[in-house]
C-alpha cells in the first residue's frame, strides 16, 4: 500500500482547442513519445468529425465522451476464501479515464482504415450512443447489476 495518495498530475491543455479532455486523448493515442504524430491524428480526425457530421468537433468529442463513461463497475473482494465481483461506483477521475481508453482501444481494434478515420468513427458512433466503446460499458454496467446481491460487501 502507498504510504500516502498519490499527487494528481496537471495536464497542460492541448494547443488548437485549449482543451485538457483533448491534451488527455492525445496523451492515450500516443506510442513511444511522438505526440506530434499523435496530435496529428487527433487533429486530423475532429476535421473528420467537422465534415461528416456539421457539428463542433470538440462538442461532439465532449458529447461522446459523456456518453461512454461508466457509473458503475465491478472490483473483485476476497471474502473468506471466495473471491466476490463487488460493484462500486466509479470516481469521476478514473470514468474520463475509462471512456477515453474504451474509446482508443475501439479505434485501435478495427482496421483496414487510417488511424484517424477509425478515431473520428468511434467518437461519432459514441456520440450517437452506439459503438463497440459504448458496447464495452453497457457490458460493464450488466456485470455490475449482475453481480448486484454482493454490493453489501462494498468497502
Amino acid at each position: 500500500m502507498r504510504r500516502r495518495r498519490a499527487e494528481v498530475r496537471k495536464i497542460a491543455p492541448d494547443p488548437v482547442y485549449s482543451d485538457i479532455l483533448v491534451a488527455k486523448l492525445v496523451n492515450r493515442i500516443m506510442w513511444d513519445g511522438k505526440k506530434a504524430v499523435a496530435q496529428k491524428i487527433v487533429y486530423r480526425s475532429f476535421e473528420y468529425i467537422q465534415e461528416k457530421s456539421g457539428k463542433d468537433p470538440l462538442e461532439v468529442f465532449q458529447k461522446a465522451i459523456e456518453n461512454v463513461r461508466p457509473v458503475l463497475e465491478v472490483r473483485p473482494r476476497r471474502v473468506g476464501g471466495a473471491t466476490y465481483q463487488v460493484p462500486v461506483e466509479v470516481q469521476e477521475p478514473r470514468k474520463t479515464s475509462l471512456a477515453l481508453r474504451w474509446i482508443v482501444a475501439a479505434a485501435r481494434a478495427k482496421k483496414g482504415k487510417p488511424m484517424y478515420v477509425r478515431l473520428a468513427e468511434e467518437i461519432l458512433a459514441s456520440y450517437q450512443g452506439t459503438g463497440t466503446a459504448m458496447k464495452k460499458k453497457e457490458d460493464v454496467h450488466k456485470m455490475a447489476e449482475a453481480n448486484r446481491a454482493f454490493a453489501h460487501l462494498r468497502w
